[in-house]
C-alpha cells in the first residue's frame, strides 16, 4: 500500500524530541525482537547530524514529497519503530503534523483501499487494508511483508501518527499515549545503548528471530542481543555496536576475531588510506559477555562511504 510504503521509506536507508530522545527498556514490550529509532531534529541541530539530515533530503524527503505531497522533512522530527510481538510492527511518527497532512494521509489511505472509522470520541483510529474482521474490506498488494493484511492508524495523540499492525497494539498506544509500555525488569529486556547527541539506533534479539535471520556469519550466529548507536561525538560522527553473548569466554573470542579482521584489512594494499586509518582507531574492548566495537570518523569521511 502506497501510504505506508512511504511512511517506512525513511526506515529502509538506515543499516532507528525530548519524547524519545533517550530510548528505555520501559519503552517496548519485553517480548519485542528489535526496535528502530531515528532523530531527525538532533539531525537537524547536529553539526555532524547535518550531513546525514542533507543525504535524507536528497535522498528521501524530496521523493516522498513529489510522490504524497507531505512535507516529511517540515513535520517530522522523530520515528521510532518495532515489533511487540512476532512480526506486529509498531511505529510512531512524531513532530508538528499539521492538518494538512492528515487530510493528505487520509486521502491516500482512502484511495489505497477501504478505510473503516473506529474507536470514538479522541480515541479515533482507522484501518486500511484486507481484514476479514471488518466487513467490506478489499484485497490490496501491499509490498510491505509486516502490512500484507493491511494496518492500523490514527493521529488522536497529539503531534504523533501512530501505526500499528494488530487493534490491539492501536489500542494499547491509544490508551498510553502514543507510547507501549515496557517492562520494569531488565531480564530479556533489548539492548539499549546511549549517547549525549544520538541521531540513530537500532538493536535486536538475534536469538529469537532463529529462522528469520540467515546469519552468515560467525560473529552473529554467536550473538543473543545485538545494538547500534550513531550518534554527533564532538563534530564527528561516533558509531558504536554492542554485541551481547551467552559466555564470556564467547566474548573474548568475538573480540579476537574482530581485531583480527581489522589488521588484515589494515594491510590491504587496495584500502582507501582513509578507511585504513579509521580501522586503526577503532576501539574493540569487552565487558563480560558484552562485545563494543567503537569507532568516531569525519561526517566528510562517512558520507563518501554511503555515497
Amino acid at each position: 500500500m502506497r501510504f505506508l510504503r512511504y511512511l517506512l521509506i525513511a526506515l529502509i536507508f538506515f543499516a532507528p524530541a525530548t519524547l524519545l530522545a533517550a530510548l528505555d527498556p520501559d519503552d517496548f514490550p519485553e517480548t519485542s525482537k528489535w526496535y528502530f529509532h531515528v532523530d531527525l531534529e538532533e539531525m537537524r541541530s547536529s553539526e555532524a547530524g547535518k550531513r546525514l539530515y542533507a543525504w535524507l533530503q536528497d535522498e528521501v524527503f524530496d521523493e516522498f514529497l513529489e510522490e504524497t505531497g507531505i512535507d516529511l522533512e517540515k513535520e517530522t522530527d522523530q520515528i521510532t519503530a518495532f515489533a511487540t510481538t512476532g512480526e506486529n510492527v509498531v511505529m510512531v511518527i512524531e513532530g508538528n503534523i499539521s492538518q494538512e497532512t492528515k487530510d493528505k494521509v487520509m486521502a491516500i489511505a482512502g484511495v489505497s483501499g477501504t478505510l473503516d472509522k473506529l474507536g470514538s470520541g479522541s480515541k479515533t483510529y482507522y484501518f486500511v487494508g484486507e481484514n476479514d474482521d471488518h466487513e467490506g474490506s478489499s484485497n490490496i498488494d501491499i509490498d510491505i511483508d509486516s502490512f500484507d493484511d493491511g494496518a492500523y492508524f490514527s493521529f488522536a495523540v497529539k503531534n504523533k501518527i501512530l501505526v500499528a499492525v494488530t487493534e490491539a497494539d492501536m489500542k494499547t498506544m491509544l490508551a498510553n499515549n502514543g507510547k507501549h509500555p515496557g517492562t520494569k525488569s531488565s531480564n530479556g529486556a533489548l539492548l539499549i545503548l546511549n549517547a549525549e547527541r544520538s541521531l540513530m539506533q537500532a538493536g535486536v534479539k538475534a536469538g529469537d528471530l532463529g529462522e528469520d535471520l540467515d546469519w552468515d556469519s560467525n560473529i552473529l550466529r554467536n550473538t543473543e542481543q545485538a545494538a547500534v548507536i550513531v550518534a554527533d561525538e564532538k563534530g564527528k560522527i561516533a558509531i558504536e555496536v554492542q554485541l551481547r553473548t551467552a559466555e564470556k569466554e564467547m566474548a573474548d573470542s568475538l573480540a579476537s576475531i574482530v581485531r583480527g579482521l581489522i589488521s588484515l584489512q589494515i594491510f590491504n594494499d587496495s584500502l582507501d588510506p582513509e578507511i585504513a586509518t579509521l580501522l586503526q582507531s577503532t576501539s574493540v574492548d569487552t565487558d563480560g559477555t558484552v562485545l563494543t566495537v567503537k569507532i568516531a570518523m569525519d561526517p566528510e569521511t562517512i558520507m563518501e562511504i554511503i555515497d
